[in-house]
């Protein structure tokens, strides 16, 4: 009992420091998930056969051209993808969100007119 109440008044007694915690705000996940979205991106640029053989005829490794990329900051990396997509043979050539959208908008009104013609003939 005297042991229990000897750790007790120990634990009051030692000093501590509070731990200090904050709201993380959402622009600051989004800005470090958009630093990582452009890296990848920048290193998938890096990644294509026609770019490292232009880099390789510059002198340049791709290696080191990959670790340049990675020692950058996130709104360096970002301003370089936004460079690459700009141009017309750095864009990867991919579906834009807004024909992704289209699309799903499409096939959802088509899936709705065909269950409503089932349904009228039941």
């Amino acid at each position: 009992m005297s042991v229990c109440l000897a750790v007790v008044m120990l634990l009051i007694v030692v000093p501590y420091q509070p731990v200090l915690a904050g709201m993380i705000g959402t622009e600051t996940v989004l800005e470090a998930a958009r630093g990582d979205e452009a890296r990848d991106c920048v290193r998938s640029f890096l990644a294509r056969g026609d770019v490292q053989t232009v880099l390789m005829a510059q002198g340049i490794d791709p290696l080191e051209a990959k670790a340049r990329v990675d020692s950058l900051s996130d709104a360096e990396v970002v301003r370089l993808a936004e460079q690459i997509e700009q141009l017309p043979a750095g864009a990867n050539g991919g579906v834009d969100v807004v024909t992704i959208v289209i699309v799903a908008a499409f096939i959802v009104c088509i899936t709705l007119f065909i269950i409503g013609l089932i349904e009228m003939l039941w």
